[in-house]
């Protein structure tokens, strides 16, 4: 009898498992990085975040691999990441403060196309086309139509919100920086170095510019610290880097094309955040726009199956 083996199909149950924690974890993560400000400086939540995460990362490492590679091909890849988690997070949490949880995700939906075309211009991975092009304007007008009431409401929510634009910008750049380099580490150890690599700027940021710690630190924030640096650290990133080895990069960046309505409906549930009608117009555009943006893609797949299967 011939035995049977379907490593392909564990490896898509790997791969979709993999998608519904960065899914997860991503719609949580705004709410969760708004809580762990609450009561304390958010330098003190990002570093104690960081810390554990490096930390718990690195145990992990030592465990499966022994040690942590560190030749000079690993180390390059470790600034990369190091990039997308200080370069991505500084900018979130400082921006956290001025703007609700879901309209930081919003902005993210941005990802895709910064990342598409990123990856067209230097990876040359996709043709960046007409569609694509008319895609992009329309995401970039739905930024635009929420950057408009933020002008109009406070000067800091304008400031958030440019700040949260610099982090997809540092977060996708990042992206296609580790697409490019074609190393093989694995996902893990690509965490744990460069969240070793990025923890001392993280320090530093804090030593000089955190307030003074209050006397009692409130729960909600503990336990919102607690799962930054155990989930959204480790497991969220472990589970993005593996996605980004086994995908393209601008189809990792495809996940955001959910996280925006998901993280909304959350920080409207579970914080009592208002959506206005503005950010629910400039939801729709930055949706619309990623749809646009993709669609040529999964055309493009359907047509070739069909081909294919015709041929055959």
């Amino acid at each position: 009898m011939q035995k049977t083996n379907h490593p392909s199909k564990y490896h898509a149950l790997i791969i979709a498992a993999a998608l519904f924690a960065v899914i997860l974890i991503w719609s949580t993560t705004p709410i969760t990085i708004k809580w762990s400000g609450e009561g304390v400086s958010y330098l003190f939540g990002i570093v104690v975040r960081m810390s554990i995460g490096a930390a718990l990362a690195f145990f992990l490492v030592l465990l499966k691999y022994k040690k942590l590679a560190m030749h000079r091909t690993a180390r390059k890849v470790y600034v990369a990441s190091a990039l997308a988690i200080f370069g991505g997070m500084m900018p979130v949490y400082w921006g956290a403060q001025y703007i609700s949880s879901g309209l930081i995700s919003v902005i993210f939906g941005l990802s895709p196309i910064v990342t598409g075309y990123l990856a067209w211009r230097f990876l040359q991975e996709k043709s960046f086309n007409p569609l694509k092009i008319f895609g992009s304007i329309i995401g970039i007008s739905g930024l635009i139509i929420v950057f408009h009431e933020g002008v109009h409401t406070t000067e800091d929510y304008a400031y958030g919100t440019v700040a949260v634009v610099l982090a997809v910008v540092l977060h996708s750049a990042s992206a296609v920086w580790i697409k490019s380099m074609k190393v093989d580490v694995p996902a893990l150890s690509l965490v744990a170095g460069g969240l070793l690599f990025s923890l001392p700027l993280f320090v530093t940021v804090y030593l000089i510019y955190a307030p003074p710690l209050p006397v009692q630190i409130p729960h909600k924030a503990i336990w919102s610290i607690l799962y930054l640096g155990v989930v959204g650290s480790v497991i969220g990133f472990v589970s993005y880097y593996f996605l980004l080895k086994h995908l393209p990069a601008s189809n990792v960046a495809l996940i955001t094309l959910i996280t925006p309505v998901s993280a909304l409906w959350i920080g409207h549930v579970a914080n009592d955040e208002i959506i206005s009608f503005s950010i629910y117009v400039g939801t729709a555009f930055v949706l619309t726009g990623l749809a646009l943006h993709q669609s040529e893609d999964v055309l493009s797949k359907k047509l070739w199956r069909k081909r294919k299967k015709y041929l055959d």
